[in-house]
């Protein structure tokens, strides 16, 4: 337990020292938790059983430490981390978490398009906490969003989503039902399922 102990606190460590390119360290070390759900072995999966292509909880706390480090913590989610995320979300086909990591993966994606709207999102602490309210941050329209945001939410969805309710709710919120051709909707909630 103590050398995962010790490679985590090196992974989060290099994520919560206060760089220019903060929010790209987070995206890799967001990859080798990918990593470690795809094969099972890693420096995420160090100490403790593992099988791959499975998502536990352990995996979603590594998520929630590295996307609220204190370097990244006032900035919003960027685009390498949300397709991180997005990765993850892909290869994991087993979950143990009890939705940690879906309520988390909609949550970030949510902060992710509000931001690149320009709008003004909350700290992630505040953001990707379950405690919080999204509908207390995040926009409630889709005409609000910028296209480009939407297309790219469109095909992350297409190319890397696996069946995640909790996403798909927000997403559809988010994106809105009326502002898409009902074949586009369609394709986007027939994915993965």
């Amino acid at each position: 337990m103590s050398a995962f102990v010790e490679v985590g606190n090196e992974l989060i460590g290099t994520v919560e020292m206060p760089r220019s390119d903060s929010r790209d360290v987070a995206a890799f070390v967001l990859g080798i938790v990918r990593d470690g759900v795809i094969t099972g072995e890693g420096p995420t999966t160090k100490g403790r059983i593992h099988f791959s292509r499975a998502l536990d909880a352990q995996d979603a706390a590594w998520c929630v430490r590295i996307l609220t480090a204190m370097a990244v913590e006032d900035e919003p989610v960027s685009r390498a981390e949300a397709e991180a995320l997005f990765e993850i979300n892909a290869a994991a086909s087993e979950r143990s978490d009890n939705g940690q990591f879906d309520d988390l993966f909609a949550r970030a994606i949510v902060h992710h398009a509000a931001s690149a709207s320009g709008f003004p999102v909350p700290p992630r602490t505040i953001a990707l906490s379950p405690d919080t309210a999204i509908e207390s941050w995040a926009p409630t329209r889709a005409a609000c969003l910028d296209i480009e945001v939407l297309e790219w939410i469109a095909s992350q969805m297409c190319r890397k989503f696996r069946g995640n309710l909790k996403a798909m709710k927000l997403f559809a919120a988010i994106v809105g039902a009326t502002t898409l051709p009902l074949a586009q909707l369609s394709d986007l909630f027939d994915m993965g399922m």
